[in-house]
């Protein structure tokens, strides 16, 4: 095979239906819309969730839930994720999002218990779980919040 006999795969490129190009293309005059009617018009057609006048479901349901605007959402680190870091190393939020441990900080980072840490670190961070911070000073590191 040379460059110029790549092709595309067998139906991957698909022509654009051009309407109302004249009737040899078969798709002229209506422009394939059919002979009047609501969808034959300009800015014809029902909106989404229409029901032709039968009351929409979104409407038969019940109403449910609650969100709390004032909600802040942490972002999560386990302790076997920390276990990267070197003994004696300063974990500060700056230093989880430039390591991709956490993508952003979002309202804040929480260390949570999960898994085992076998490092001695001093952690900063926003908030701890009790099992995390027992296990950090069990493993001789500190916790600090900020």
């Amino acid at each position: 095979m040379k460059l110029h006999e790549l092709k595309p795969a067998e139906g991957s490129r698909k022509k654009r239906n051009r309407v109302g190009r004249g009737i040899g293309s078969g798709n002229g005059k209506t422009a394939g819309k059919g002979h009047k009617g609501q969808n034959a018009r300009s800015g014809g057609g029902v909106r989404l969730g229409f029901e032709g006048g039968q009351t929409p479901l979104f409407q038969r349901l019940p109403k449910r839930g609650f969100t709390n605007i004032n909600r802040k959402e942490y972002a999560i680190v386990n302790l076997d994720a920390l276990n990267r870091f070197e003994d004696g190393t300063e974990v500060t939020p700056e230093l989880l999002i430039e390591t991709g441990v956490v993508s952003s900080e979002k309202a804040g980072i929480k260390i949570l218990g999960k898994g085992n840490i076998e490092k001695k670190l001093t952690v900063k961070a926003h908030k701890f779980s009790s099992s995390a911070k027992e296990a950090i000073d069990a493993a001789g590191g500190k916790t600090e919040v900020i």
